[in-house]
């Protein structure tokens, strides 16, 4: 795993956390909660290619592949 990936999810954590807190001050607990399933969405996509990676290690690992 690269540090970068890392450091890309914590940027996204950081922006949809300041996000939701400034929506929820403002009274915008909707839009907020979009926020954060949005932020949740980007992270999940972020890792699509390592999730794949590691299915692929653990199928080789076990010849099932």
């Amino acid at each position: 795993m690269d540090i970068s990936l890392i450091v890309k999810i914590a940027g996204v954590g950081i922006l949809v956390a300041v996000a939701t807190q400034i929506l929820s001050k403002t009274g915008r607990d909707e839009q907020a909660m979009f926020v954060t399933i949005a932020g949740i969405l980007v992270v999940l996509m972020l890792l699509i290619s390592q999730i794949r990676d590691l299915f692929d290690l653990v199928t080789s690992v076990f010849g099932m592949g």
